[in-house]
C-alpha cells in the first residue's frame, strides 16, 4: 500500500467555523493549535502551539534552530515580527568564500537561530496562556513518538540521500538523532526524540532565554568549538526578535502585507502592482494570457529583488523606491506578448507555515530551516538541527548580499496578509524558496480577479518561474497551456512533483465565519470550530 499513490483526484473543502480556526501542513500540529483554544488560549496561543510541535512533526522542513517571522493583527493594527540572526562575528568572507562558491552544508551557513526569539516575542505580546502550556503538545510528540505523515516521510528519504553519506564530526549527531537505525522513517512508522522533549523543556521553563544567554546557549557554543563551528557564546546573547513595520501595497480592492526586507516579500508586491495595469479578469482563468502576464511580472519583479534586496543596513535603494508608481509603469512597459530573459537567482527551500484565527487576533507565521534539514548539523544531545541561511548570502563583490560577518542574509520565508478597506480578512502563505511570492502572486490573483474561494484558490494548478525564459508547470495546467505558453517563448517544463510549487494555507474572515483551507501539496489540516 503506497501513502503517496492517489490515482484519482481528491477534492478539500473549505473548513467553515465561528470562533476560531488553525491551518497547517501536519494534521497533528493542527490538534496542538486546536488544543490551545478549547484550553481558552487565544489565536497567538495556538500559533505558537503548531509552530513549536512542527519542530518535531516536521523536521524535514523547520526545526528549534530555525528561523521565523510572522504577520498578527489585533483588530487595530497589524505588527510585523522579524526573527531572524546574523552571520557569526568571527567569520570572515575569505573563509566564508574558501570554497569558490556559497557553502550550503556544516558551520559556514549556519547563522543565529530566530525561531525561539520569535515564540518568546510574540507570547510576550500577545499570548493569554502560560507560556509553559504552548510546548505541551510538542513535547509529548517528541517524547511519546507519532506516526510519521506521507509527504514528511517522503522529504525525510530525501534529505537521507543528502545527509547519510556525510562523514564530518558536526553531521553524527544527526544521523543518531534522525535517521534511527541508519534510514528515515517511512509514512506511517513511529519516530520519536527524548532530546527534543528536554530542550523544549528547557526552552519553555526558562522563556527562550536559555537558548540565547543559558545552558542551551552553552551547549551549542560548546559544541560548535569542537566540530569547527563559528557560533560563539556573544553571538548567541546578542540576538533579540525584532518589531519591524510591514509593507503593503494595495492590489484593485484589496491590501497585500509583507515583511520587509531582507524578506522576498517585496517580489510579490512588486509583482502585484505591475499586474495591475492589466485587466486580468478579462481573460478566463487558466488562460495563456493571464498566465503569461503573471509570469512576466514575477520575473520582473525578482529581477529587482535578487539585485537589490539584502540586509536593509546594506541596501543601496528603500522598499518605497522599489513600489514607487512611477518606476513600476516603467517595468509594466517592458511586457510584451513574448516572454521576457529576465536573470535573477532561484534559491530552494524547506518551510513550514501555519496561521490562526479567533474573535480577537490574526496569526500569519512562517519557520524554516531552509534546504530541508538544514545545515546538517545537529547539536550533540539537544536535538536542535540548525539552518543554513547563510546559503542566502552571494560572494559577489559589492553587492548589498554579499556575505560579511554580524550581517543577516537574504531570506526567502514570508508571511503574507490581506485587508479590505483597512479591515483584516486574514492571514495566508505559501512555502517553498523562490517559489512563495510566486505564490502569494497567485493565491492573491485567484482571490481577488477570479472569485475563487480560499480552498479553490491554493488548489489552483500553478506555475513556477525559474530563470530567463524557463518556467515549471504542474500536472494540473491544462495541457493547451503548455503549447500555448511555448509559442511565447517560454522554454516551459512539465514538472510531476506537487512538492515544488508550494504548500500554503489561508484563513479568511467572512461575515462572522472563519474560512480556513489548507492545500492537497501538502499532509495539512484546517480546523475551525
Amino acid at each position: 500500500m503506497n501513502l503517496n499513490a492517489y490515482p484519482y483526484p481528491s477534492r478539500r473543502n473549505v473548513v467553515v467555523g465561528q470562533r476560531g480556526a488553525v491551518a497547517t501542513s501536519q494534521p497533528q500540529a493542527a490538534l496542538a493549535g486546536m488544543e490551545m483554544m478549547l484550553a481558552g488560549g487565544n489565536a497567538v496561543d495556538a500559533a505558537l502551539a503548531v509552530a513549536i510541535a512542527l519542530t518535531v512533526l516536521e523536521p524535514t522542513s523547520n526545526g528549534i534552530g530555525s528561523d521565523a517571522f510572522a504577520l498578527v493583527h489585533d483588530g487595530q493594527k497589524l505588527h510585523g515580527l522579524s526573527a531572524h540572526g546574523e552571520s557569526p562575528a568571527g567569520l570572515d568572507y575569505a573563509t566564508f568564500a574558501a570554497g569558490g562558491k556559497v557553502p550550503t552544508r556544516g558551520w559556514l551557513p549556519v547563522t543565529v537561530p530566530g525561531a525561539p526569539s520569535a515564540w518568546r516575542a510574540l507570547h510576550d505580546k500577545f499570548g493569554r496562556l502560560p507560556f509553559e502550556k504552548l510546548f505541551e503538545p510538542a513535547i509529548r510528540y517528541a517524547q511519546e513518538g507519532f506516526a510519521v505523515t506521507p509527504e514528511t516521510a517522503r522529504n525525510w528519504a530525501r534529505a537521507e540521500a543528502a545527509y547519510a553519506p556525510l562523514q564530518e564530526a558536526w553531521n553524527a549527531e544527526f544521523k543518531r538523532v534522525f535517521l534511527p537505525a541508519g534510514k528515515a522513517p517511512k509514512a506511517g512508522e513511529r519516530w520519536h526524540s527524548p532530546r527534543h522533549a528536554q530542550t523544549l523543556r528547557e526552552i519553555a521553563q526558562t522563556g527562550a532565554e536559555s537558548f540565547y544567554r543559558g545552558k542551551l546557549a552553552d551547549r551549542i557554543a560548546d559544541f560548535a568549538a569542537a566540530t569547527g563551528g563559528f557560533l560563539t557564546r556573544a553571538d548567541l546573547a546578542g540576538h533579540k526578535a525584532e518589531w519591524v513595520e510591514p509593507i503593503s501595497v494595495r492590489y484593485r480592492g484589496l491590501e497585500v502585507h509583507e515583511i520587509p526586507p531582507s524578506t522576498q516579500g517585496i517580489a510579490a508586491l512588486i509583482a502585484l502592482k505591475i499586474l495591475e495595469g492589466f485587466d486580468l479578469a478579462r481573460y478566463p482563468r487558466d488562460s495563456v494570457e493571464g498566465f503569461h502576464l503573471q509570469i512576466e511580472a514575477i520575473k520582473l519583479a525578482f529581477g529587482d529583488v535578487q539585485r537589490y534586496v539584502a540586509d536593509p543596513r546594506f541596501m543601496t535603494v528603500s522598499p518605497s523606491d522599489l513600489l514607487n508608481p512611477d518606476y513600476l509603469a516603467q517595468r509594466r512597459r517592458l511586457i510584451s506578448d513574448s516572454a521576457l530573459p529576465v536573470q535573477a537567482g532561484a534559491p530552494k527551500g524547506g518551510t513550514v507555515y501555519l496561521c490562526a484565527a479567533d474573535g480577537e487576533l490574526q496569526v500569519s507565521f512562517i519557520q524554516s530551516n531552509y534546504m530541508g534539514f538544514g545545515s546538517g548539523v545537529v547539536v550533540e544531545g539537544t536535538g536542535i538541527s540548525l539552518q543554513n541561511r547563510g546559503a542566502c548570502f552571494g560572494l559577489e563583490p559589492g553587492h548589498p548580499n554579499q556575505y560579511a560577518p554580524s550581517k543577516k542574509p537574504f531570506h526567502t520565508i514570508i508571511p503574507g496578509f490581506l485587508t479590505r478597506d483597512g479591515k483584516p480578512l486574514g492571514p495566508f502563505g505559501v512555502m517553498g524558496g523562490h517559489m512563495q511570492p510566486q505564490g502569494h502572486l497567485q493565491v492573491v490573483v485567484g482571490l481577488e480577479d477570479y472569485g475563487l474561494n480560499p480552498q479553490a484558490a491554493l488548489d489552483a494548478p500553478r506555475w513556477q518561474w525559474l530563470s530567463g525564459t524557463q518556467v515549471e508547470l504542474e500536472p494540473g495546467v491544462p495541457a493547451h497551456l503548455v503549447q500555448e505558453l511555448l509559442g511565447r517563448g517560454h522554454a516551459v517544463s512539465l514538472q510531476p512533483e506537487w512538492a515544488a510549487f508550494g504548500r500554503g494555507e489561508i484563513i479568511l474572515r467572512s461575515g462572522g465565519a472563519f474560512l480556513a483551507a489548507t492545500e492537497p501539496r501538502t499532509d495539512g489540516m484546517a480546523l475551525a470550530w
